[in-house]
C-alpha cells in the first residue's frame, strides 16, 4: 500500500513517462517509440490509401463479410473471434492498452476471472471472521490516532494471525496468501483502520516486496522469515527531497569498496513510511554501472537490502501528519553504511525495474483497502439516512438523499470489481497489467474520499463531528491520491502508455502497407474497421454472447464507447504526433476516458456473472451496472468532444496564460472587489 513516493512499472522500451509526482525520468515520447512528427506519422501512408479509388472493392467486400460484424447469439458462441478486435494485430493482451487502438481484447476482464480454488475460498473465510472481530472488538482505531502510533495489543494480535507476512510463503512463517486472499484480508482492515493498513502495507506490500519478487535464495531465506513474523518491520526507501517524481535524479549514492566486498551507501530519504520503526529497508541509489561493450561508465539505480545494524543508518522524528497519524513516517539518513555485496537486490543497475515492479505488483491491494473503506462508510451513512427524520419522513425517503446512496453503492460495486479482476489476473499469471493496477488505484483514491464526503454531508452536522469516526476517514484518505504516484502523473502514465502502443500499431501497420498483396486481407480489415468509426459506424465490436442477454445495453454502450475512443485518439495521434506528449490538457482527458470505459467493463463483467449465477443480489446489482454505464458513457462521450473542440483548445490556452500569469506575480492577478 503506502509510500509517499513512485508510480507505474516501465518497459524496457522507454516508456513515455516512469512516474511518481510530476513526469519523471525525461523519457519523452521520441520518433523511436511514437514515430515522426506529424508530417511524416506512418498514418498518413494509411489516410492516403483510403482515399485512392483501389481501395473502394476491399471496402465493398469486406463491409459485409468484415469478421468485425456484429454476430446473432447462435453464431457467437461459435466464432468468438469475430467479435472482438485482432488481438494478434496488437500483440497485447491488456484490455486498457488495447482500447487506444479501438480494440477490444476481452480475455483479462470477461467472463468475470476468479482464481480461487475451493480449499483457498474455504481457507480464506476461516480467516476473515476472526480478522474480523479483532478490528471490531480489539483494534481502537481512534485510540490509536491520540496515540500517534499502534496500540501494543492491537501489534501483538496483528502478529499472532500472521498479518506481517500474509504473502510470505508458508515454508519461510508466512501465510501464503495468494494475491486474491490477500486483497480480501486487505479489505477487512481497510474497513476498520487505514493508519494500520498503512503500517502493515509499508511493510510487506512494498517494503520486502522487492525480496519476495527478486530475492535470491539466501536473501529470502535470511530476511523473510523474521519479517512475516513481525519481530522486525521492513519500509521501502526510494523518495528524496529532490526527487519526490522524479527517481532518475536521486543523489543517494553506492560505491563498491576497493576489495569488492561491500557498497559504501550515502544519502537520505524523506517521508518514509515505518521509517522510524523498520529494521530493514529496501533502498535505491546511485551506482556506477560499466558498460561491457564500450566500457563506458554511467549511473544507474540499484536496489540494496540494507539493515539497521549496519550501522550509520538513522531516521528523523515522527512527521506530523493530516492523517494516518498512528503510522510512523519519517526521514531515513545513510552515512558511509557498508552494505555487503550480496545485499544487491535484483542485479547492479537494475534497481529502477525493481521499484516499479513493487509498486505495480502492490496497487491491487489500495483498491481493496479502499473498498472496505467504502463499505464502512456506506454503513454509517445508511443507518442514518434510515433513522433520521426531517419533516416527517426518514431523509432515505428524499431525492437527493437517494442519489447520494446510490452513487455510493456504484463506486463501491465498480472498485470492487477492479480490485478483484486486477487480483485474479494476477494469480493466472497475467504479466501486462500495468494499466489496469494504474487505473485501479487512481479510481479508488477518489472513489473513497467522493464516498466519504458524501457520507459525512448525509450525516450532515453529525458527519462533522469526531465521534462519528468520519472526520478521521476523510483525513486518512487525502494521503491515497498522492503517495504510490500521484493521481496526475498516473493519468499521464495511463494516456502516453496507450498513445504509444496505438502509435506502434499504426506503424505496424504501414509497415503492412509495403507489401500489401501478401497482406490484403489484414489490411482491408483494418481499414474498414477505422473508416466505420471515422463515419460514426459501429465498427462490429461487440460482447453480445458474452454478457448477460439483461445488459445487452450496457455491453452496447461500452462497446460503442470503444469505437469512440479509438477513433479520437487515432486523431490525436494524426494530429501532433510525437508532441502530443506536450499535451496534457488532452492527455488528462484521454486517461479520464480510458478510466471511465474501464469502470464500465468491469462492472458489466461482474453484474453479468451474478445474473447468469441467478444469485439473490442479481436484480440489484443489474441496476448498479445499468446506471453506472450509462452515467460513464455519457462522461466518455462529453470527455472525448472536448479533446477535438476548437472551443476547449482556446480555454485550454487561456487557462495556461491564467497560470502563467499567477506563477509570475507569485499569488493572484485579479483586482479585489473591493479595489484594496
Amino acid at each position: 500500500m503506502p509510500c509517499l513516493g513512485p508510480g507505474p512499472e516501465t518497459v524496457d522500451r522507454a516508456p513515455v513517462i516512469t512516474c511518481w509526482g510530476s513526469v519523471l525520468e525525461e523519457k519523452r515520447m521520441t520518433t523511436k517509440t511514437m514515430g515522426p512528427p506529424p508530417r511524416a506519422f506512418p498514418a498518413e501512408g494509411m489516410l492516403r490509401l483510403i482515399r485512392s479509388g483501389a481501395i473502394l472493392d476491399w471496402w465493398r467486400q469486406l463491409w459485409t463479410k468484415s469478421s468485425f460484424r456484429v454476430l446473432p447469439p447462435s453464431e457467437a458462441g461459435r466464432d468468438q473471434k469475430a467479435r472482438y478486435s485482432h488481438q494478434a494485430v496488437t500483440g497485447s493482451t491488456s484490455f486498457v492498452t488495447n482500447l487506444f487502438s479501438g480494440h477490444l481484447v476481452p480475455e483479462n476482464v470477461f467472463p468475470f476471472p476468479s482464481a480461487l480454488s475451493l480449499e483457498q475460498a474455504q481457507s480464506l473465510q476461516a480467516m476473515l471472521d476472526p480478522c474480523a472481530r479483532f478490528f471490531q472488538e480489539v483494534n481502537d482505531a481512534a485510540a490509536n490516532e491520540e496515540l500517534g502510533s499502534i496500540e501494543e495489543a492491537t501489534l501483538g494480535g496483528l502478529k499472532e494471525m500472521g498479518c506481517f507476512g500474509l504473502q510470505v510463503p508458508e515454508e519461510m512463517g508466512g501465510v501464503g496468501l495468494t494475491n486474491t486472499q490477500y486483497a480480501r484480508m486487505v479489505e477487512v482492515v481497510g474497513m476498520h483502520d487505514l493508519g494500520v493498513g498503512i503500517s502493515l502495507g509499508a511493510h510487506q506490500s512494498i517494503g520486502f516486496k522487492g525480496i519476495l519478487l527478486f530475492g535470491t535464495k539466501s536473501q529470502k531465506q535470511k530476511y523473510l522469515p523474521k519479517l512475516a513474523s513481525g519481530e522486525v518491520y521492513a519500509a521501502f526507501c526510494l523518495t528524496e527531497p529532490s526527487s519526490g517524481s522524479d527517481a532518475a535524479s536521486i543523489q543517494t549514492t553506492a560505491e563498491l569498496s576497493p576489495c569488492e566486498k561491500f557498497y559504501i551507501l550515502n544519502g537520505g530519504k524523506i517521508w518514509i513510511s515505518n521509517g522510524g520503526t523498520a529494521e530493514i529497508f529496501t533502498v535505491f541509489a546511485k551506482t556506477p554501472v560499466k558498460n561491457i561493450t564500450t566500457g563506458e561508465v554511467t549511473n544507474k539505480i540499484s536496489a540494496f537490502i540494507v539493515e539497521r545494524s549496519f550501522g550509520g543508518v538513522t531516521s528523523g522524528p515522527p512527521e506530523k501528519k493530516m492523517g494516518i497519524k498512528c503510522s510512523n513516517t519519517a526521514e531515513v539518513h545513510f552515512d558511509n553504511v557498508k552494505v555487503p555485496a550480496e545485499n544487491l537486490l535484483g542485479g547492479l543497475g537494475k534497481g529502477f525495474k525493481v521499484a516499479m515492479n513493487i509498486l505495480n505488483n502492490g496497487r491491487f491491494g489500495m483498491a481493496s483497502a479502499l473498498a472496505g473503506t467504502m463499505r464502512g462508510v456506506i454503513l454509517k451513512a445508511v443507518d442514518h439516512a434510515a433513522n433520521r427524520k426531517q419533516f416527517g419522513r426518514t431523509i432515505s425517503s428524499y431525492g437527493a438523499i437517494q442519489e447520494k446512496v446510490a452513487r455510493m453503492a456504484a463506486l463501491l460495486y465498480v472498485t470492487e470489481a477492479m480490485a478483484y479482476v486486477l487480483s485474479a489476473n494476477m494469480d493466472m499469471g497475467v504479466t501486462e497489467y500495468k494499466l489496469e493496477a494504474a487505473i485501479s488505484k487512481i479510481f479508488a483514491s477518489e472513489a473513497a474520499w467522493t464516498v466519504t464526503d458524501e457520507g459525512i454531508q448525509i450525516l450532515g452536522g453529525m458527519g462533522y463531528m469526531k465521534e462519528a469516526g468520519l472526520e478521521r476517514v476523510l483525513r486518512d484518505l487525502r494521503i491515497f491520491r498522492i503517495f504510490e504516484g500521484t493521481n496526475d502523473v498516473l493519468r499521464l502514465f495511463v494516456a502516453l502508455s496507450g498513445l504509444e502502443h496505438a502509435g506502434e500499431e499504426l506503424s505496424s501497420l504501414q509497415k503492412r502497407m509495403a507489401t500489401p498483396v501478401r497482406e490484403m486481407e489484414t489490411i482491408g480489415q483494418e481499414v474498414v474497421r477505422r473508416v466505420k468509426r471515422k463515419v460514426g459506424v459501429p465498427s462490429g465490436i461487440s460482447l453480445q454472447g458474452t454478457v448477460h442477454p439483461d445488459l445487452d445495453d450496457s455491453a452496447a454502450l461500452v462497446t460503442k464507447a470503444i469505437d469512440l475512443f479509438g477513433e479520437a485518439v487515432e486523431s490525436l495521434l494524426l494530429k501532433y504526433g510525437a508532441t502530443v506528449a506536450d499535451e496534457q490538457f488532452l492527455l488528462k482527458r484521454v486517461a479520464d476516458a480510458a478510466i471511465d470505459i474501464y469502470a464500465m467493463a468491469v462492472a458489466l463483467s461482474r453484474a453479468s456473472r451474478t445474473l447468469a449465477l441467478r444469485q439473490p443480489t442479481a436484480q440489484h446489482e443489474k441496476l448498479l451496472c445499468r446506471t453506472w454505464c450509462q452515467e460513464a458513457f455519457q462522461r466518455v462521450r462529453v470527455t472525448l468532444l472536448e479533446t477535438r473542440s476548437p472551443r476547449w483548445e482556446e480555454s485550454f490556452a487561456d487557462m495556461k496564460q491564467i497560470s502563467d500569469a499567477l506563477v509570475r506575480n507569485k499569488g493572484t492577478v485579479a483586482t479585489h472587489p473591493l479595489g484594496f
